[in-house]
């Protein structure tokens, strides 16, 4: 079950005037088009063209431009989720408008699945106002399959169920193998070589064949597309390996004081979402870079080795303060910088060093992440994160964050 244009949806939650509007949404610094709204999808408007080529071609329709506006999204999706996941015994949430549910007993209770996924339409709509999705299917792949039948092949209305041999021939027919989970552009050219061009041709290939030819991945993909179940939940959401935290700027900053709160920001993220999956890491890559078209490209960066792994906030950004001096270059024009925590580990098989004591505070550590996760990101923070505000991407189509900030809920006024 997932969201239609998630992010362009969420922009017409609070919005009624442009509902029946075309509405796009801008990446980071309105560099690029990301999120097309259905309407919108009608003009033929390129998804993730650069948003100069496309914005004559914007004015002429009236389309309504707007910048990511993340502190919604994340607020609307966590609204989102939670509506959904009353409707099964177990929920996996994707990603911001993605989830997999989970359905153990309930066959014997739910005669008509079609029915029981426009229930689920109707209450997310009913209290978030989103548009969403519904595939059925016996696999994960085949629940991915059938979602893209429900949003994009004619015939359905939003729900789509794979539950016998019928159906599932019917809808792998209609689907290209660029559409099949784990397949993407890349393989399926490969696979077209091979005058594999639908996923129910695909289906019809042999695993074993298909794991030799490819990886295991695609083996199992052959194998889930025949109703074989093969992912469990651990093959589709495991913890990351490396977690990163880069953003170019609004506009490019050569003081190295917004360089070093751009990277204090960084590091502050990166060691939030450590902690959230239980990790340390033993090594931390930071870096900054110019423009690739400016007349003199830098490219700076410094890899820093933990005597002990971390998450900590306050060591982390230590390190990026001992190497800073290596990263800034007096009069470079810089565009970008970063983050990375590499060789990660598990905080709780971790073993501890005879030699060399650990600097973290875990006690601080998560009385920091509880006010932050009650009162809102960044309600607490390191002081070095806040020396400048040069460093923010452009937003200049930015609407208001209806949930997450006081001044923008939105406001009733009763007349008598």
């Amino acid at each position: 079950m997932d969201a239609v244009s998630f992010y362009a949806s969420a922009e017409k939650v609070f919005d009624p005037s442009i509902r029946s509007k075309p509405v796009v949404v801008l990446t980071n610094n309105d560099g690029c088009v990301c999120a097309v709204c259905p309407i919108a999808r009608q003009l033929n408007i390129p998804k993730f063209g650069p948003y100069f080529k496309v914005k004559h071609l914007l004015e002429q329709n009236n389309v309504v431009v707007r910048s990511s506006n993340y502190e919604l999204y994340a607020d609307l999706s966590a609204k989102m989720m939670n509506i959904i996941g009353r409707f099964c015994d177990t929920q996996y949430i994707y990603s911001i408008d993605e989830s997999f549910l989970h359905f153990n007993g309930y066959t014997p209770l739910i005669k008509n699945w079609h029915e029981y996924g426009h229930v689920m339409r109707r209450t997310v709509w009913r209290e978030a106002k989103l548009p969403v999705g519904v595939g059925f299917g016996p696999t994960p792949t085949l629940a991915k399959a059938a979602n893209h039948a429900a949003k994009k092949l004619s015939g359905f209305d939003g729900v789509a169920v794979i539950d016998n041999e019928q159906s599932r021939q019917a809808i792998l027919q209609r689907m290209s193998c660029e559409d099949v989970w784990g397949i993407g552009k890349r393989l399926a050219k490969k696979l077209k070589i091979m005058n594999i061009n639908t996923a129910w041709e695909l289906a019809q290939q042999s695993p074993k064949t298909m794991r030799r030819a490819f990886s295991v991945v695609v083996e199992r993909t052959v194998s889930e597309l025949n109703g074989v179940a093969c992912l469990t939940w651990d093959d589709v959401r495991q913890d990351k390996r490396e977690i990163y935290s880069t953003r170019s700027f609004g506009e490019r900053i050569y003081e190295p004081s917004a360089l070093k709160t751009a990277l204090m920001n960084h590091v502050t993220t990166v060691a939030s979402k450590l902690r959230a999956q239980r990790s340390l890491t033993k090594q931390l890559y930071i870096f900054a870079a110019s423009g690739k078209h400016e007349d003199r490209y830098c490219k700076k960066s410094f890899m820093y080795k933990f005597a002990t792994p971390t998450n900590d906030t306050c060591v982390m950004a230590n390190a990026v303060s001992e190497v800073f001096n290596n990263i800034y270059q007096p009069g470079v024009r810089f565009y970008k910088c970063g983050v990375g925590a590499l060789e990660l580990t598990s905080v709780q098989y971790q073993q501890s060093d005879l030699f060399n004591k650990s600097a973290d505070n875990p006690k601080l550590m998560q009385c920091l992440d509880t006010i932050n996760n009650r009162y809102g990101k960044g309600m607490l923070s390191l002081a070095s994160s806040k020396l400048n505000n040069r460093w923010h991407m452009n937003r200049d189509y930015l609407s208001p964050q209806y949930t997450t900030r006081w001044h923008d809920i939105p406001k009733i006024y009763c007349y008598e």
